[in-house]
């Protein structure tokens, strides 16, 4: 390729663009199923035409953009904004036209190869004529996903705070259908529950931006949870409870992990999956962390002109880190008076962990400051087995498998790895249906 080639591609040339234009359509790429679709209510509140992509069925076009040396994620993704577009072209005809839409693509800094992943669909984008004119919005982990850029200024903070609501509200209805799938009166009750409660959440963060009041969503869950109760069957005895950890795409993706919690399920598992909220709140934790080491490298370089920044910096994210916290607290507080789901893991607790046990530190970054702690929180709470999601070729998740390893030997917990790519795992059923078999193990050995 040479120079006059790479001139071409704007992602070369232009960071992500801001999301100014609410008549274009905003289009969310599923992570999360139900995070994803209440995040895209929130923006409908302001009038965005937020809509998440289908996902899973783009598979092919992704692998035919991608080398194998991307981790799946990117491939996912790539497939599902391809497929999208090409079948919105073949359903519009000649009215087709891309620059109505803008595509969300989040980034993050550090060695993930996540923060690469909107330049490289970027120039796939532009290598497809019909396609060089969607725009691609990004938000990035350096300012804790600020949206700074994406909506006007007006309105970044009221947005900003039920996108987080929304994220802590998703995460909650996670955990309300894993505590009670396991223990449903008859098969595919909790599933159909939470299509109609995502529904109706979804109306509910519609509404709000009129209002703007958190008691609406709290009401609201309120009928969801006490619905939720019905469906448990009080006969059946509890559960081994695994904890599972990894990288945050392929954890929270059903399609990508091959339905793994379901499958936990089928053999006997009531399971927590680490939240979406634990990643936005340490983005957050960490940017106040840097702005902090930021300030006392320049006291003690006497480089006080920059001080000034630096403290702005800390009062910043200072406060959004402390909102963030105090409305996840509040909500969790108020669900757990009505129903027993697992408190999520805070931040500063986490880093704290990797202190006392001297296993990793928060100043070399990635997911692994979260999946080390979190599986050592899970064996303090009781928990029965571990589970480490992740892309084949992780680089964040190998190195948690690497730590956490022998600390889940020495305690005795039973601990597997999951590693995927775009290809079926043979020997996955046979791996999960052993672990299983020494969760229980686990748990009877508690008891006697």
């Amino acid at each position: 390729m040479t120079g006059d080639d790479i001139a071409d591609f704007k992602s070369l040339k232009d960071n992500p663009e801001g999301f100014k234009d609410h008549k274009k359509t905003l289009l969310i790429p599923e992570m999360n199923r139900i995070g994803c679709r209440l995040l895209a209510a929130s923006f409908r509140a302001f009038d965005v035409d937020a809509r998440v992509i289908p996902t899973g069925k783009g598979l092919d076009l992704g692998k035919e953009y991608t080398s194998g040396k991307e981790c799946y994620p990117c491939m996912i993704t790539l497939g599902d904004i391809l497929s999208f577009l090409y079948d919105e072209k073949e359903r519009l005809g000649n009215n087709f036209d891309a620059g109505n839409y803008t595509y969300f693509m989040p980034d993050a800094s550090g060695p993930c190869r996540f923060g690469m992943y909107n330049r490289y669909q970027r120039m796939v984008l532009d290598s497809i004529p019909s396609f060089t004119d969607i725009g691609i919005t990004s938000l990035s982990s350096d300012d804790g996903y600020s949206l700074a850029g994406v909506i006007g200024k007006k309105e970044i903070r009221q947005v900003r705070k039920i996108g987080f609501l929304s994220v802590v509200t998703g995460d909650i209805l996670d955990r309300l259908l894993w505590k009670i799938r396991p223990y449903e009166k008859s098969p595919g009750m909790a599933d159909e529950f939470i299509d109609r409660a995502i529904c109706s959440m979804e109306r509910t963060f519609e509404g709000y931006g009129s209002d703007r009041n958190i008691d609406n969503v709290l009401r609201r869950l309120d009928m969801i949870i006490e619905e939720a109760k019905k469906i448990k069957d009080p006969a059946i005895p509890p559960k081994p409870k695994i904890g599972v950890i990894g990288e945050i795409y392929l954890r929270s993706h059903t399609i990508a992990n091959q339905d793994l919690i379901k499958t936990l399920e089928a053999y006997g598992a009531e399971v927590v999956n680490a939240s979406i909220t634990e990643w936005v709140n340490y983005t957050a934790y960490d940017a106040l962390r840097k702005a902090k080491t930021d300030l006392s490298l320049n006291i003690k370089q006497h480089r006080y002109a920059n001080m000034l920044s630096c403290l702005k910096d800390i009062v910043r994210f200072g406060l959004v880190f402390f909102y963030q916290e105090r409305v996840q607290k509040h909500v969790y507080r108020h669900v757990r008076e009505l129903i027993d789901i697992e408190e999520d893991h805070a931040i500063g607790d986490m880093e704290n962990i990797l202190k006392e046990e001297d296993l990793f530190s928060f100043d070399i970054g990635t997911e692994a400051c979260l999946s080390i702690p979190a599986a050592i929180e899970y064996v303090r709470h009781g928990f029965d087995g571990v589970v480490n999601v992740y892309p084949l070729t992780c680089m964040p998740s190998t190195i948690t498998s690497a730590v956490i390893r022998p600390v889940m030997h020495r305690a005795k917990i039973p601990y597997l790895d999951t590693p995927y790519d775009a290809t079926a795992q043979p020997g996955r059923e046979s791996d999960i249906r052993t672990f299983m078999y020494q969760a229980y193990q686990h748990k009877g050995n508690k008891h006697n």
